[in-house]
Parts: C-alpha cells; sequence; structure tokens
C-alpha cells in the first residue's frame, strides 16, 4: 500500500509518464525485496505470482486515474484563467473609448501571460505596445513589413514597404539583435465581421518556452474579443450616423412643413400689401398707406426672425456654435432682456426678484439673452393680458437657478418634454394656435445645454408654467 500511494503521488504531481514508471519500479522492487527468493527476480510460490501481477494492474489503473484527474485540473484552471481573461478583455473593451480601452486590454495580455510586450496593430489606428519602448516598437515594425502580417491587416505586402500599415511611415532595417527577438514573436490575426483588421503580437521573454496550446488558444479567443470591439464601435458608429441621418430627414419634413405654412401667411400679406399700393386707380391716404407700410415691415421682421431661428438650429445642430464666454452679472442681463421687450410685456405685469449680489456666471451673453427673450416671449403669447410674469433667480448648489413664471394655461405633464422639440407648437386655453414656428423653445433647451446647463418645465403656484434654467458655476463663486 506504501508502493501505491508513491504511484499515486508521482501522478498527481508529474503526469501520466512518471505513473507508469513508478508503477513498474514499484512492482520490480516489492519482487526483490517481499517475495520469496528474497533479492531475486524469480516466484517460487504462484501464489505470490497472482499477487504481483494484481499489484502491477492496481498501480497502473490508479495512476492512469490520478494522472487524468491532474489532466482535467490543468485544463480547468486553463479554462479559468481563459475565462478570466476574456471576461476582464470583453469589460475594458466595451468602454465608449476604443483607443484608451485596446491600450488597457494590450496592458492585461501582458500582464496575464507574463510576456515582454503585446502589441495591437488596428487598421486606421495608431499601434498599440505594451509597455511601449524604442526597441520593442522597432520590433514590431518589422513584424508589420513582413507579408504575412501585411495580409492579416488587409494591406497588400508591396505596400508595406512604403510604411502604409498602420501609422508607420517607414521601415527600419531591423538589426541581428531584433532579428533574433523577432523570432519570440507569436502572431494573431484580428477579424472584425468575417473581414481581417488587424494582428495581435506577442513578444516573448527571452528564454522562455514557446506558447503551449491552452495559451495559443487564449491568444486567439482574446484577438477574437477584440475584434467584436472593433465591430462593436463600427456598428456603433453607423447607428449613429442612422440616427443623425433619421434626425435630418424628420428635421427636413418638419422644415418644408414650416416653411410651406409660415412663410405662405406672410409672404401672402406682404404681397397683397405691396400690390395695393401699386394700384393706380384707387387713391389712398396717407393714414392707409402708413397702415399698409406698418403691414410689410411686421411681416418682414416675422420673416428675418423665422429665418434666424432656422439658421440657429441648424447652426447648433451641425456642432458649429462657438461660444463666446465671459463673466457677466445675471441681473443687468435681465434689464437688458426687458428692456428691449418692453413692448412685447407691455400688457403684462412684470415682477423681477434677482438679487444684485449673485456671484457671475461664465456665459456667451448674446445667447443667454436670446433664451430669456425666447422664454419671456413665450410667456408673454401663452398668458392672458393683464397676468402677472416673474422672474426670479437663486444659487442652488454649484449652479444658478433662474425661474420664469407665468399664468398661462399651464403645460399638461405629457407635453413638458417634448414642448422643447422644434416645430411643437401647443395649442391656447381656448385653443386656438399660437403663431410662431415653434423653434423657441428647442433653440433655447440647445443654448442652455452647450453651456452646461439644464432647462425643465414645471407647473406653477397656479395654473401657469414655470420654465427653469439652470447654469453651472465655478467653485470659487458658488461659495460667495
Amino acid at each position: 500500500m506504501l508502493y501505491l500511494v508513491a504511484v499515486l503521488i508521482s501522478a498527481i504531481a508529474f503526469g501520466r509518464g512518471p505513473a507508469i514508471v513508478a508503477s513498474v519500479a514499484a512492482f520490480v522492487a516489492f519482487d526483490w525485496w517481499f517475495v520469496e527468493p528474497l533479492h531475486q527476480f524469480v516466484v517460487a510460490d504462484p501464489e505470490q505470482l497472482v499477487s504481483l501481477v494484481l499489484f502491477l494492474l492496481v498501480a497502473a489503473v490508479t495512476s492512469q486515474l490520478a494522472a487524468e484527474q491532474r489532466a482535467r485540473t490543468a485544463q480547468a484552471l486553463d479554462r479559468e484563467r481563459e475565462a478570466v481573461l476574456l471576461a476582464d478583455i470583453a469589460g475594458l473593451t466595451a468602454a465608449a473609448d476604443l483607443d484608451a480601452s485596446l491600450v488597457a486590454a494590450a496592458g492585461r495580455i501582458q500582464q496575464e501571460l507574463d510576456v515582454a510586450a503585446v502589441g495591437l496593430l488596428l487598421r486606421g489606428r495608431p499601434p498599440v505596445i505594451a509597455p511601449f519602448s524604442a526597441g520593442v516598437e522597432r520590433i514590431f515594425r518589422g513584424a508589420a513589413s513582413s507579408p504575412e502580417n501585411a495580409l492579416s491587416l488587409g494591406v497588400p505586402a508591396s505596400a508595406t514597404a512604403r510604411g502604409r500599415t498602420g501609422r508607420w511611415v517607414r521601415v527600419v532595417s531591423p538589426v541581428p539583435r531584433d532579428e533574433r527577438a523577432r523570432r519570440r514573436l507569436h502572431s494573431v490575426a484580428i477579424d472584425a465581421g468575417g473581414t481581417p483588421v488587424g494582428s495581435l503580437l506577442v513578444l516573448r521573454r527571452a528564454g522562455s518556452e514557446p506558447f503551449r496550446a491552452a495559451e495559443d488558444r487564449l491568444l486567439a479567443a482574446t484577438a477574437a474579443q477584440i475584434g467584436l470591439a472593433v465591430d462593436r464601435e463600427r456598428l456603433r458608429a453607423e447607428a449613429t450616423e442612422s440616427e443623425v441621418l433619421r434626425r435630418s430627414d424628420e428635421l427636413k419634413t418638419a422644415l418644408l412643413g414650416a416653411v410651406s405654412h409660415e412663410l405662405r401667411t406672410p409672404l401672402a400679406s406682404i404681397m397683397a400689401s405691396a400690390g395695393s399700393l401699386r394700384q393706380k386707380d384707387v387713391s389712398w391716404t396717407d393714414a392707409e398707406r402708413e397702415e399698409f407700410h406698418e403691414a410689410i415691415e411686421q411681416e418682414v421682421r416675422r420673416l428675418d426672425r423665422l429665418v434666424g431661428e432656422l439658421l440657429d438650429l441648424s447652426r447648433i445642430d451641425a456642432g458649429q456654435l462657438v461660444l463666446q464666454r465671459q463673466y457677466h452679472a445675471l441681473d443687468a442681463l435681465v434689464d437688458d432682456v426687458l428692456g428691449r421687450l418692453r413692448g412685447a410685456t407691455r400688457g403684462h405685469e412684470v415682477r423681477v426678484d434677482v438679487p444684485d449680489d449673485l456671484p457671475p456666471v461664465s456665459v456667451d451673453y448674446l445667447r443667454i439673452d436670446q433664451v430669456l427673450s425666447n422664454l419671456v416671449e413665450n410667456a408673454v403669447r401663452y398668458a392672458p393680458a393683464g397676468t402677472l410674469i416673474e422672474i426670479a433667480a437663486r444659487v442652488e448648489g454649484t449652479a444658478l437657478r433662474i425661474e420664469i413664471t407665468d399664468e398661462g394655461p399651464g403645460i399638461a405633464a405629457e407635453d413638458r418634454e417634448t414642448v422643447f422639440a422644434p416645430f411643437r407648437r401647443l395649442q391656447r386655453g381656448d385653443r386656438a394656435a399660437v403663431k410662431g414656428a415653434g423653434l423657441g423653445l428647442a433653440i433655447a433647451r440647445r443654448l442652455v445645454e452647450a453651456h452646461g446647463g439644464r432647462i425643465w418645465v414645471e407647473a406653477g403656484p397656479g395654473t401657469g408654467a414655470r420654465f427653469v434654467v439652470t447654469l453651472p458655476l465655478d467653485a470659487e463663486a458658488a461659495l460667495r
């Protein structure tokens, strides 16, 4: 039994081959030391011979079972290692910034395999090397110029000599030391959606053994995971482009509808007034001519505002808005807005609760002026004549909160988000349509968000609506 223990230890510690050797050695040693005649390989008693044969059979079977269990344990550990690494790579490459994810993934592979360096060469992206060094870069650059890696990158082999792989612009002739190091280089192709997009290069340490089958499988699975991340980013970009095109198509459709409706009325009024003035057979009085001129001027001003709003909206959606930010006092800005809109607010009571000791806020003066003007004009448009419009402001945490409250019909809860969509117009309390293209609130939201703030609408204290704008303050300004 002690010999069987030795056989089991050999099988568990060293594997199947050493276990077979230990079984035969135990058989011979038992025969030599304990079977009559002693110290001879002769068995006098047939029963002893049967015992020896049974002993050898049990030792062989036991060693095979222990060795197989050892192999399964090693395989399970390899699978666990592979699963953990793939889970880490999947988590790292799930981030939105794929370039930073690839750097982290290369470092994780280098740490797991304990190799000298790991490189990721992907088409259209700068090479990723972890850890980076000029010598390793030279080795990987030489590997990238080889025909097999050129094929894995989808680049003709003749093109690599001109430096068209990755972002390298020339190939340096390798020195013999680099050639020896290149023999320790392992390359795995990276595919995305069935198309070769790059290579995973692994440089083993000097004197290390070649990769085992488990490590080859691990690298292949890792390359496949990176390929999935690249393909996922491509799909994300295509989905974003499709969404942009869809919104652009919706905007164009809404624009055509708005233009056909909003431009037709002022143009018809202008044409009618201009045609009346051109009539030679009618003697118009000075008051009537002034009325025609005033109608033409009002409609032209309306057209100018509509075109300006459309241009602002298209410029913001195209990402061409550049903010000229400076520190401004909010009370002075509100005074300027109300002074310019004095004619529009003449039929309402306007109350201002903006302390003059509020901290200055970094904004684009003209853009925030446009936001407040749109909100005040929106309140005037919906609130009945003679009602109160209140403008208040205060510091709330690290932001400046601005509230514009009216006593109009209010906005239903289901409309408080869609009201900021372009060309969205609500109805008055009497269900009559309100004049306008429905662009003021859409532009206001985009301008506020461009400043890093938020805008929303909530129920007012009575039946009206309260529009809330928050603008971020600097940390020092918020403590004042």
